[in-house]
């Protein structure tokens, strides 16, 4: 806005077509100026009425919001119908701004806003909140395009479940994929829940056995969520809950046991304890399927007595298989003793062929024998290929 002359008798101004101005004079709204050049009296007849007070307005900031609003929409409602748009919302309503069928703004509940026709053209989209909070689907795609405050918006992915809560209080459960709640004047949050196999280590729990020796024992379990409900609202954390019940189940069946029962099964779950597990996680919404002792883990000095202990036992069945084994050699070497005895051409064949073999080793061969028979064999043997011998 442009202040052209202010003299004794009028004000001259030019108003931008990219705004508009508000007159007053002696503190009371008098006009609202459009874009042009205007000529502002200072006098009516001949009476003066004092200089008047001009505040300009850009167009392009839309809403208009100053101490005047409310005088100005009380006092001249002809200068409202003529140049503004004010649209209010209830207690229970929320308003979706359109300009020249855009979305614009949100309206929170029991405002009001003003906006420049010329600006426009404007449209309101109320909408009455209820207990039933959700935004439908169309209009939570539109309103993704602006940036507000007055709805929050949720993903669950495949494979899970939301737990819609509103002020503390659960409400339903929320399928896979994207969700849109009004949110004013609540506390809307949603917990995910994982409804796949998931995988749960119980490490380092120490039992004391029934022979008073301290050990350490490794569990594992695979489990999953078939009722979402009972898993947020019968346990604070399901997955904690999962965790102690299965220390305390098997704490209870390793301590009623010597350490040799616990070690002769090892790996082996207890059916009592592993049935108590299933029961109890079942009441909280949970399927436990596999659980499995994975380790043993004893004390240092009784790690030594039992390594002690295997190593003197596997060194007796050493010595068991050994003399067993000698005593089969020796049999074996008595059976063909008496084979040999009662059949001399096979004690012939043996010396044979125990001389063939010490004769491919070395390469001069001399053999002193009182044995006849051996010594015509050797003579024989040597005879060259197609002589008779005599």
């Amino acid at each position: 806005m442009t202040i052209v002359t202010r003299k004794l008798m009028t004000t001259k101004v030019i108003v931008k077509e990219t705004e508009r101005a508000l007159v007053s004079r002696n503190g009371k709204f008098e006009a609202i100026l459009d874009a042009g050049k205007h000529s502002l009296s200072h006098y009516k007849g001949f009476q003066a009425i004092g200089r008047p007070t001009i505040e300009s307005f850009p167009l392009n900031a839309v809403a208009v919001s100053n101490e005047w609003v409310d005088t100005l929409i009380r006092t001249k409602p002809e200068l409202v119908t003529e140049h503004l748009d004010v649209f209010e919302t209830a207690l229970d309503e929320v308003a979706l701004i359109s300009r020249s069928g855009k979305l614009h703004s949100v309206m929170r509940p029991e405002t009001k806003r003003v906006f420049w026709k010329d600006a426009g053209p404007w449209m309101a989209e109320t909408v009455t909140l209820t207990d039933e909070l959700t935004v439908e689907a169309k209009m939570s795609r539109r309103l993704m395009l602006i940036s507000t405050d007055v709805v929050k918006r949720f993903k669950v992915e495949h494979g899970q479940v939301g737990m819609l809560h509103v002020d503390g209080a659960f409400v339903k459960t929320l399928k896979p994929g994207g969700h849109c709640f009004w949110s004013h004047g609540k506390v809307i949050t949603v917990k995910i829940i994982d409804t796949r196999d998931h995988a749960l280590d119980v490490t380092g729990q120490e039992v004391l056995t029934k022979d008073r020796v301290s050990i350490r024992v490794n569990l594992a379990a695979t489990f999953r969520v078939v009722d979402p409900v009972k898993a947020v609202t019968e346990v604070k954390d399901f997955e904690d809950a999962l965790y102690r019940s299965l220390g305390h189940a098997f704490r209870k069946t390793l301590s009623a046991k010597t350490l040799d029962e616990v070690l002769a099964k090892k790996g082996m779950v207890d059916s009592e304890a592993a049935k108590e597990v299933r029961e109890a996680m079942a009441k909280a919404g949970l399927e436990v399927s596999a659980i499995t002792l994975k380790d043993i883990i004893l004390p240092g000095e009784m790690r030594d007595i039992l390594n002690t202990v295997v190593t003197a036992e596997k060194e007796a069945e050493a010595n068991t298989i050994r003399r067993r084994e000698e005593s089969a050699a020796t049999r074996t070497l008595l059976n063909t003793a008496k084979v040999m005895a009662d059949n001399p051409a096979m004690m012939r064949l043996k010396e044979l062929e125990a001389l063939e073999s010490i004769a491919e080793k070395v390469g001069t061969l001399t053999i002193h024998s009182g044995t006849k028979g051996l010594m015509e064999d050797i003579v024989s043997l040597s005879e060259p290929k197609g002589r008779k011998a005599s």
